[in-house]
C-alpha cells in the first residue's frame, strides 16, 4: 500500500512511517518538517492547520488518489480541540470523498472506564487527573466529530492511559471502546507497540469503528508484520 501520514514527525507518526517502511510499504511523510531519508519514504512539507495544503498531498492525480490510506497521528502542545477536531473534519471528508480508508490516532479519554461503562476514562479521576482533563476532553470531542460522519471508511484507536516511547514487541491485546489493563495492572503500550497495532488494523482491517490496544506479555504475537 501507500500509506499516508498526517503527523510523521511526531512521536506516534514517526514510529508508524517507520513500520510501515519495515513492511515494504511506500510512505508519504506529512509534517510541517517531514522525516526523510529513507526507502520508501517520501516526505511532504504539510502544516495540517492548512486544509488546502493537505487536500493537495492526499489528491493525487484525478484517476487516482495519492494513497490507499491515511493515519491521522497529530497532537499539540498545549492542546488545541479546536485544531484537532478542524483537521479531523477535514480527512474525514478528504478520505470520504476519496474512498480512502482514514485510521484516527485519538486519546484514551474517549473510552469507556473499565469500572463504570457509563462513565468516560476523561471523566474518571481514576485515571485522568486535572492536569490531563482537557487532553482527554480533546480526544473525546475528536471522536465524536468522526462519529457525526455516517459514511467513510474510518476507524478510531484509542490508545490506553499510558503511551511513551519503548521496545518493539509485537506483542499486544485488542479491544473495542473500554479501557484495557495489562497484566501487571497499568494502561499502557509503548509508540512503538501502538504502531504495530495500526498497521496490522490496515493490513487487516477489524469491523469496530472504536477500538483500543494494551500491552500484552504472552508469547503469542498479535503482529502480523516483522516477527
Amino acid at each position: 500500500m501507500t500509506i499516508a501520514v498526517l503527523g510523521a514527525g511526531g512521536m506516534v507518526g514517526s514510529r508508524v512511517v517507520a513500520e510501515a517502511g519495515a513492511r515494504g510499504h511506500r510512505v508519504l511523510a506529512l509534517s510541517r518538517r517531514p522525516p526523510g531519508g529513507k526507502a520508501g519514504v517520501t516526505p511532504v512539507a504539510v502544516d495540517a492547520r492548512d486544509p488546502a495544503a493537505v487536500r493537495e498531498a492526499l489528491a493525487g492525480s484525478a484517476s487516482r488518489s495519492a494513497a490507499d490510506a491515511v493515519v491521522l497521528a497529530v497532537r499539540t502542545e498545549p492542546v488545541d480541540q479546536e485544531f484537532l477536531v478542524g483537521v479531523t473534519r477535514t480527512l474525514l471528508d478528504l478520505t470520504a470523498r476519496l474512498g480512502i480508508r482514514l485510521l484516527v490516532v485519538g486519546g484514551a479519554g474517549a473510552l469507556r472506564s473499565p469500572g463504570d461503562r457509563e462513565l468516560l476514562v476523561a471523566d474518571d479521576p481514576v485515571h485522568v487527573p486535572p492536569e490531563f482533563r482537557s487532553v482527554a476532553a480533546a480526544g473525546v470531542a475528536q471522536l465524536r466529530a468522526c462519529r457525526r460522519r455516517a459514511g467513510g471508511d474510518w476507524v478510531y484507536l484509542s490508545p490506553p492511559a499510558q503511551l511513551l516511547p519503548g521496545a518493539r514487541t509485537g506483542r499486544y491485546r485488542r479491544g473495542t471502546d473500554t479501557l484495557l489493563t495489562a497484566a501487571d495492572g497499568r494502561s499502557w503500550i509503548s509508540a512503538e507497540d501502538l504502531a504495530v497495532a495500526v498497521l496490522d488494523e490496515l493490513e487487516t482491517p477489524g469491523s469496530g469503528r472504536h477500538i483500543t490496544v494494551v500491552h500484552h506479555d504472552g508469547d503469542r504475537a498479535v503482529a502480523a508484520g516483522l516477527p
